[in-house]
C-alpha cells in the first residue's frame, strides 16, 4: 500500500476535473418508491401539501375528495393544471395530495409546488421546463404579524384631534 505523494496543485486539478466529469456524465436518477409513486412536499403561505404521483388516468384527489369538489373555483384548479400544461403531461398521472393549514389559495399553491417537485423526482428531464416556469421555487411571502398599538400589521387606529 504505497501511496504516491502529490502536490496540492495536482490534487486540486484532479478533483475539479473529476467532479465536472461526474456531473456531466451522471444524469439525475428518478426517485420512485416500491408502489411506483414519486413524492413531493409543497409549501405556500401557511399551507403544507404532501403530494404523490403515479402513472394513471389523470385523476387528482385532494384530502380524499375530487379536485372539483375540493377546489370549487376554476382559478384554483387552473393553478394545479399549469404544471401538467407546461410539461405536456395532461392526463398521464394520478395525483393524491393531503393539504393542511392556510386557506384555499395557499393550499392550491402548495399542491402545485408539491406536484412540480414530485414530477421532477419522477422524471428529472422535466426540471428545466419546471424551473423556467418558476414552479420549483417556494414562494416565501407570508402574512406580516400584527404589532401592538396598531389595528393590523401596519394600519393605525383612526386619529382624532378631540
Amino acid at each position: 500500500m504505497a501511496e504516491e505523494k502529490k502536490t496540492l496543485e495536482d490534487l486540486a486539478a484532479v478533483s475539479t476535473t473529476e467532479a465536472v466529469a461526474q456531473e456531466a456524465a451522471a444524469p439525475a436518477e428518478p426517485k420512485i418508491d416500491a408502489q411506483g409513486r414519486s413524492y413531493g412536499t409543497g409549501r405556500r403561505k401557511n399551507a403544507i401539501a404532501r403530494v404523490w404521483i403515479k402513472p394513471g388516468s389523470g385523476k387528482i384527489t385532494v384530502n380524499g375528495r375530487d379536485i372539483a369538489d375540493y377546489f370549487v373555483r376554476p382559478v384554483l384548479r387552473m393553478i394545479l393544471n399549469q404544471v401538467f400544461e407546461v410539461t405536456e403531461r395532461e392526463g398521464q398521472f394520478d395525483v393524491v395530495a393531503t393539504v393542511t393549514g392556510g386557506g384555499l389559495s395557499g393550499q392550491a399553491g402548495a399542491v402545485r409546488h408539491g406536484l412540480s417537485r414530485a414530477l421532477n423526482n419522477y422524471e428529472p428531464a422535466l426540471r428545466p421546463a419546471l424551473k423556467k416556469a418558476g414552479f420549483l421555487t417556494r414562494d416565501s411571502r407570508v402574512v406580516e404579524r400584527k404589532k401592538y398599538g396598531k389595528a393590523k400589521a401596519r394600519r393605525s387606529f383612526q386619529f382624532s384631534k378631540r
